[in-house]
C-alpha cells in the first residue's frame, strides 16, 4: 500500500493558494484537534470542503446524511467496488455520491494528489495506515494547506477508535454527535471486557474467506479481528505466529493449534468460487452453505471448530468500524455463551443501523455453521 511521490503540475501549483481561501462560514477560531494517531492539526471552522479517503460509515454515523453536502471527493473504488451492496443503498439515501470526485485509491497506486488539491478541500480523512504509507503525497498536500485528518479504527484499539470519533466529530463541527458515538463505543467494550474477565480463553482461529475454500486468507496478529478476538476472550492461536498484522498462517499450523471456534470472513465482494459471502444482500443460507465447503479443507474435518459446528461467518465491514463492537458481542457470546446470554449482537447491529446509518440492516452480517444454535 504505497504510492510514489507525485509531482505537483503547474496547474496545481496555482491552485494552492486556494486551499486555504475558502468561501462559506465565517472563520473563527477552534481548539487544536488530535486525531487517531497522535497528530495536531487545527481548523479555522468545521471543515466545508471534505475529501475522504476511507470510513464512510463512520463519517456518516457522525456527521449525519447532511454531512455528505460538503463532500466534494471520496476514494470511489474502495466503497463501489469493495462494498457494492453498501454502495447501491447508499446512493438511494446520498443521491449526490454518483457525483462526487474519484480521487483514486493508495492502495493500487491510483490516487491523485493534483486531483485532491483541485477541489481546493480544507479538510483530507485518511487512514493512519495511508497517511504514514504515503508520506510523500501527504507532504505535498499539508504544504499546500490542507490539513489532514489520520483516522485508526484498524487497530481495534479502544482509544484509538474513540480518539478519531472525536476527532472527526470536531473536525466537521458534530461533537455531540460523536461523543454519543464514543461514548458507546466505551460502554459496550469494557461490557464484553467485564463478562470476559476471568474466564478461560477458548481457542479461536480467524480468516480472510474471500478467496474460498482453496485459497489460504489472511489471519491477524494483534490488529482488527486478532485483537477483537482477545478482547472478546479468546486465545488466538496466530498470535505471534504470523509476521506482521496479517498475514496467511501455515496450514498445518493451524492444524496443529486445533482451534475451537473458526470463524471466517466474507462480504459481499466476495465473488470467488466458494467465497464467504456475507451482507446486506445475502440469505442466511447462502452464508452457511459457503461454510460448508471450508469442512472439506484437508484435515478440517477433524478440528474440534468444525466436528462441534463452531464455523462462523463474519461481515467484513464488521471490523476497523465504530460498530464493530458487534462483532465482539457475537465472537465473545459465542466463545462464553452463559456470560452473554441476555446480548443479541444482531439486534444491536439493527438498533445501531435505526440510530445512526441511512440504511436499514437486511441480511446476514453473523452466522454459525448449525442452524439450531443460532
Amino acid at each position: 500500500m504505497t504510492a510514489s511521490p507525485l509531482r505537483l503540475s503547474r496547474r496545481s501549483a496555482l491552485i494552492l493558494p486556494l486551499a486555504t481561501a475558502l468561501p462559506g462560514r465565517a472563520r473563527a477560531a477552534m481548539p487544536p484537534i488530535t486525531d487517531a494517531i497522535g497528530r495536531t492539526i487545527t481548523l479555522k471552522a468545521p471543515a466545508e470542503r471534505i475529501v475522504l479517503g476511507f470510513n464512510y460509515e463512520e463519517f456518516t454515523a457522525i456527521g449525519g446524511v447532511a454531512a455528505w453536502d460538503r463532500v466534494v471527493g471520496f476514494n470511489r473504488r474502495q466503497w463501489e467496488v469493495n462494498r457494492p451492496s453498501l454502495w447501491v443503498r447508499y446512493q438511494k439515501a446520498i443521491p449526490r455520491l454518483t457525483g462526487l470526485t474519484d480521487i483514486g485509491e493508495m492502495e493500487n497506486g491510483t490516487f491523485s494528489t493534483e486531483t485532491v488539491l483541485s477541489l481546493r478541500p480544507d479538510l483530507l480523512v485518511v487512514i493512519g495506515y495511508d497517511y504514514k504509507a504515503n508520506a510523500a503525497a501527504m507532504q505535498q498536500i499539508e504544504a499546500a494547506g490542507v490539513p489532514i485528518l489520520a483516522l485508526d479504527f484498524q487497530a481495534q484499539d479502544t482509544a484509538k477508535h474513540i480518539a478519531g470519533t472525536l476527532a472527526l466529530g470536531a473536525a466537521i463541527g458534530e461533537n455531540d454527535r460523536a461523543r454519543a458515538l464514543a461514548d458507546l463505543y466505551r460502554d459496550k467494550v469494557a461490557d464484553i471486557q467485564r463478562r470476559v474477565a476471568g474466564r478461560t480463553p477458548p481457542r479461536a482461529y480467524f480468516e480472510l474467506g474471500a478467496g474460498g475454500p482453496s485459497v489460504i486468507g489472511n489471519t491477524y496478529n494483534g490488529a482488527m479481528w486478532g485483537r477483537m478476538v482477545e478482547t472478546a476472550g479468546g486465545a488466538n492461536i496466530a498470535a505471534g505466529k504470523i509476521a506482521g498484522p496479517w498475514a496467511p498462517m501455515a496450514p498445518e499450523a493451524v492444524l496443529a493449534a486445533r482451534p475451537e471456534f473458526v470463524f471466517l470472513s466474507g462480504s459481499s465482494w466476495a465473488k470467488a468460487q466458494g467465497a464467504i459471502r456475507t451482507g446486506y444482500d445475502v440469505d442466511l443460507a447462502t452464508a452457511r452453505e459457503r461454510l460448508v465447503g471450508y469442512t472439506t479443507r484437508p484435515g478440517w474435518s477433524a478440528l474440534p471448530a468444525v466436528q462441534s459446528g463452531n464455523l462462523h461467518a463474519m461481515d467484513a465491514g464488521l471490523a476497523r468500524a465504530l460498530w464493530d463492537w458487534t462483532a465482539m458481542q457475537y465472537v465473545a457470546k459465542q466463545l462464553h455463551p452463559a456470560a452473554f446470554s441476555d446480548v443479541d449482537p444482531q439486534e444491536s447491529l439493527r438498533a445501531y443501523h435505526a440510530t445512526y446509518m441511512p440504511v436499514p440492516y437486511e441480511g446476514t452480517w453473523m452466522a454459525r455453521l448449525r442452524p439450531e444454535t443460532t
